[in-house]
């Protein structure tokens, strides 16, 4: 046990579980109403009591996954939970918002009246994207430094914008105050036309975890959506974002870190892991080496799976990469244990996205989250079932309930908001 602290838990509502072309016909989301659909995922987590659920988005459709199961449909994330919105009731409803890709002003007015439409449930996951740029207008993504001060920027702007029409407003008790903002990237002179909710603003999430955006998740979020595969890298990484809030006059508390979790439950242990191998059959030994060198940009050649990769082959940090935060995490891993060939393409950051896995039992998976959770590796985490849809199913109906009974969970909601549920002021 750990005091009164508990964990904060969310459910992605991408439903992993149908990736990697291993649906079976009849699983749910594999046909009819994708809303409908989400919908049921939001109210069977409510059901469990957890803190929010929370839908990633990418602004590009990869061609090989034009077709796909219907619950993979890529529909708007905050029209989407707007309609969940109005079939829930306390579950906290956290959507994703480009700082790349989107005008601060139309972003603010988005997801203030998500909170209003879902009576103060509202939370944003600020991102500032790897890929699109082609969708708007521009030839590639800028460097990460330039995507980090305009994502900064942005969400200034936003906090700014839903503070010029406060609440008190409606009632004359207060006035309306253009915010006249001049920066680098945005010039917008407000005020929102969209007034502040009793519940207080939207809830800010940030999900980079590379040293820009660690400082900028330090610097700004109630909540991390961190990539952590082992709990030593979670430990490290939850160290050094309450450091750094404390280097930006927050309290070190303010920030939670909530690693995803991508789990495989099963009733034994055989049946889990079988489940894992399934998930990723798909991805042939061509497909892993192509991904290290996409996600690092080393090149496996044909070394032989019992080979060592050392530190000593590692390229220049400098050399660009997809996702600087999957680069370095991956780095990091050989760095420290110098894995064989076959090792490494076994990897999160290698066969999935860098995401801490846990394969098992109930007791197994509930075990492993109660380690993490007393060793300060997290905060919370963000669910992401995969395998199949029982998987989810013992997730909910069974895992979080013995979470519940060891003192690490809530078994009823304190509060109605989002906020309640982070604990936040």
């Amino acid at each position: 046990m750990t005091g009164t602290r508990q964990l904060h838990i969310g459910l992605s509502l991408t439903p992993t579980w149908l990736k990697g072309g291993n649906a079976v016909p009849g699983d749910p989301g594999t046909g009819g109403d994708p809303v409908a659909f989400h919908l049921d995922l939001a109210r069977a987590a409510e059901r469990a009591k957890l803190d929010f659920v929370f839908k990633p988005d990418a602004l590009l459709l990869y061609p090989p996954r034009a077709a796909v199961p219907r619950a993979l449909a890529g529909l708007d994330p905050t029209i989407l939970l707007s309609a969940i919105a109005r079939g829930t009731e306390r579950i906290g409803l956290v959507t994703t918002i480009s700082t790349s890709f989107n005008a601060p002003y139309a972003a603010a007015r988005q997801i203030q009246s998500l909170q209003w439409v879902s009576d103060g449930r509202a939370g944003v996951n600020v991102v500032t994207s790897i890929e699109g740029a082609e969708n708007f207008g521009e030839a590639g993504m800028p460097p990460p430094d330039i995507r980090y001060r305009k994502a900064a920027e942005f969400t200034d702007v936003l906090r700014a914008l839903w503070r010029s029409y406060p609440e008190a407003a409606l009632d004359g008790a207060a006035m309306c105050s253009p915010i006249d903002h001049k920066g680098e990237f945005f010039s917008v002179r407000g005020p929102l036309n969209v007034p502040g909710h009793a519940a207080g603003p939207p809830a800010l999430f940030q999900a980079g975890a590379s040293e820009t955006g660690r400082d900028f998740a330090a610097a700004i979020a109630d909540a991390t959506f961190a990539a952590a595969p082992d709990m030593e890298a979670g430990v490290a990484l939850r160290t050094d974002l309450r450091r750094r809030a404390g280097r930006h006059g927050r309290n070190p508390d303010d920030v939670r870190v909530l690693p995803g979790l991508h789990f495989f439950l099963a009733e034994t242990r055989e049946d889990a892991w079988e489940m894992h191998r399934r998930a990723h059959a798909h991805l042939t030994d061509q497909q892993r080496r192509a991904c290290v060198m996409s996600v690092l940009g080393l090149d496996l050649g044909s070394l032989a799976p019992d080979a060592r990769v050392t530190p000593d082959m590692l390229p220049s940090r400098d050399r660009p990469v997809r996702s600087r935060t999957h680069a370095d995490l991956l780095r990091r891993f050989i760095e420290t244990h110098a894995p064989s060939v076959a090792d490494l393409l076994t990897r999160p950051e290698v066969v999935g996205s860098a995401h801490w896995v846990c394969v098992g039992t109930v007791e197994d998976v509930a075990s492993d989250i109660e380690r993490w959770f007393q060793a300060g590796a997290m905060d919370g985490f963000i669910a992401l079932p995969g395998g199949s849809a029982n998987s989810l199913r013992l997730f909910l109906d069974v895992l979080v309930p013995v979470l519940a009974e060891r003192g690490l969970f809530r078994r009823k909601y304190q509060g109605s908001t989002l906020r309640d549920h982070l604990g936040l002021a």
